[in-house]
């Protein structure tokens, strides 16, 4: 299994296209992912009240929206994925979107910075549910052929989430207080956990695969077939492929940027380029829907168009994509002004995010059906554990550091230390092209 795709790439002239039904869960769950995302990122669009009244640390913001948060958020999501793929996937998703909202409510009443941290412990707990069941649902609704546009409009949920709760985030903010924003958006997941309950169908697993000709198996044959494969052998299997470790590491290194700036750039926007919280709410939030929404459909199209030519654009595309996002970056960083700095900030929000559309579609397409909710899972774990566990953390922290001799632009300096890190997750998508060649090669062989 380790070698050979089995989920085979379908021309495009052969693909079944979704119908309505498809197209409505498709909206639903993307408006799920948008509450997740919002969810996690009201924390860093609202980290300066939050200092101002609890008067926590950066290193210590860094923790709660890092490494506290992904603890529970990386680890929860194997057992919950397993589960998942054995049960109800539609009731598992369901249930985790109630118990993140609840969370999510909590920390609006924190009154101390260990509540807030046992709150943000407790929205990664319910986001351990969020998003693998999604991705394999999604896969389920739509064939080959169509899922990498289909996963890359799911993928739009972070950037409509984080740029609505910029908007929403820091009108309420600047209106009322930082606790109203976190209650408000805990309240509108719950509904929305019981819309899911009711309306949302679970699909039957590998529906829509495409099944490569071949003879017909005699009965014998297919009784020894595998069955259902174990939780380890699962593991096993994903931490063995070839292909399968090669992205998630890929895009661990990518997210080590992509959370690691996230989580600060509102606070470096305010307080060392000098931007107001309306300007946030407004200038920065269109900035992040139309930057990242872009990356995202960009991506998902690229991808459904190079792959049935050559299977390594699952690779080579966010690769591409980093390299020109580089220069940019350090644009962004060195800017004297936050409008220059948002004009540098454009390009790299969506060339950041090229890599997210092709390791999900790619990790489905490669999986058996009842693989798909846990082999998502573990491509979370190792994505969010460094980028998501350590990004935010390392950021918080090194901008500590540099307070004692840079006081005045501490985060700057932080910021500048991310560059090189291109450098790395640039190596492993190559790194990741050539496991794809090569088993492309096998498989015409």
């Amino acid at each position: 299994m380790a070698g050979i795709p089995l989920s085979p790439v379908v021309p495009a002239s052969a693909v079944t296209r979704p119908g309505a039904r498809a197209w409505a869960v498709l909206a639903i769950l993307c408006f799920v992912y948008v509450l997740n995302f919002l969810d996690r990122q009201l924390l860093s669009i609202l980290a300066k009240p939050i200092q101002d009244e609890l008067g926590v640390t950066d290193g210590q913001l860094g923790l709660l929206g890092g490494l506290y948060f992904a603890m529970f958020y990386c680890i929860l999501a194997i057992p919950v994925g397993w589960l998942a793929d054995r049960t109800n996937r539609v009731k598992v998703l369901a249930l985790s979107c109630g118990l993140w909202s609840a969370a999510t409510a909590a920390c609006g009443v924190a009154a101390s910075y260990p509540q807030l941290a046992a709150a943000r412990m407790a929205v990664g707990v319910g986001e351990a549910g969020g998003v693998p069941p999604s991705y394999a649902i999604i896969s389920d609704y739509f064939p080959s052929g169509t899922r990498g546009m289909a996963l890359s409009l799911f993928n739009l949920g972070p950037p409509i989430g984080q740029a609505l709760g910029v908007a929403f985030g820091a009108s309420i903010a600047a209106a009322y207080s930082w606790r109203s924003a976190f209650v408000w958006v805990g309240v509108v997941g719950v509904v929305t956990a019981l819309i899911i309950w009711c309306f949302v169908r679970e699909p039957r697993r590998g529906g829509l695969d495409a099944k490569p000709a071949a003879p017909v198996v005699p009965r014998a044959a297919a009784a020894n077939a595998p069955g259902k494969p174990g939780f380890w052998g699962t593991c096993r299997m994903f931490f063995t492929h070839p292909v399968l470790l090669r992205v998630a590491l890929a895009c661990a290194a990518t997210q080590f940027i992509t959370y690691g700036s996230m989580n600060f750039t509102v606070l470096f926007l305010m307080r060392e380029k000098g931007m107001a919280l309306g300007d946030v709410a407004v200038w920065y939030a269109l900035l992040v829907l139309l930057g990242v929404s872009a990356g995202m459909l960009t991506s998902g199209r690229l991808i459904d168009r190079l792959v049935p030519r050559n299977k390594a654009a699952y690779a080579y595309v966010p690769a591409a994509g980093l390299a020109l996002a580089v220069p940019l970056f350090v644009g962004f960083v060195w800017a004297p002004g936050w409008p220059l700095a948002l004009v540098f900030l454009l390009l790299p929000m969506g060339l950041n995010y090229f890599y997210l559309s092709p390791a999900v579609t790619l990790v489905q397409e490669e999986v058996r059906p009842d693989q798909r909710v846990l082999a998502g899972a573990l491509l979370l774990l190792v994505m969010n554990l460094v980028g998501l566990g350590l990004g935010p953390t390392y950021l918080g922290f090194a901008s500590d550091h540099f307070r004692a001799t840079h006081p005045d632009n501490s985060l700057q300096m932080a910021f500048y230390t991310l560059a090189p890190f291109y450098g790395v997750a640039i190596g492993l998508f190559l790194w990741l092209a050539r496991a794809l060649k090569q088993q492309s090669k096998e498989a015409a062989s």
